[in-house]
């Protein structure tokens, strides 16, 4: 595959976390891809990555929601469990550049506009579960020793022979 882009192994990282189980949709790769890149980039080049993904045969689309193909999913295993973030993407697009196109495959339009909407979504439920950590904990009440035991003496050590 020519050119590999950052925001394709981007998108495929993120989609095989988001993925894992049963197909995702957009909030929740765009929740993957803040997750493991720490950014979200550009909707318009999201949009492309998509595009270009689906016309290789990588990403699948099934009632909305999108998953990966067996070769994609074939480039994921071959990840090691230990290296950081960084180095699985340098590694992934290793494995894109050495992939080539076997036949045609069906292009899965998404839209920048609906890469805006669920990134939007995305930041307003993040800041709903932000608002949480805000409230102050209540502070807690110090007893003293002796109000504690109220006169009852404590017993004295004993030493061990």
């Amino acid at each position: 595959m020519y050119p590999v882009h950052d925001v394709d192994a981007i998108l495929l990282l993120s989609l095989s976390v988001a993925a894992k189980r049963r197909p995702a949709n957009l909030e929740s790769i765009i929740a993957a891809t803040d997750l493991a890149h720490d950014a979200i980039p550009n909707p318009i080049r999201l949009s492309d990555s998509f595009n270009r993904l689906s016309s290789y045969g990588l990403i699948l689309e099934i009632d909305g929601c999108y998953t990966l193909s067996s070769d994609a999913q074939s480039m994921m295993t071959n990840q090691r469990k230990k290296d950081d973030s960084l180095k699985k993407l340098s590694r992934l697009k290793e494995h894109l550049a050495d992939y080539y196109l076997k036949g045609e495959h069906i292009t899965v339009d998404v839209f920048s506009k609906d890469i805006q909407d669920a990134i939007s979504a995305y930041r307003a439920e993040k800041k709903i579960t932000l608002r949480s950590w805000l409230i102050e904990k209540p502070k807690p009440i110090w007893i003293s020793k002796k109000d504690l035991v109220r006169g009852a003496s404590l017993p004295a050590k004993r030493r061990k022979i």
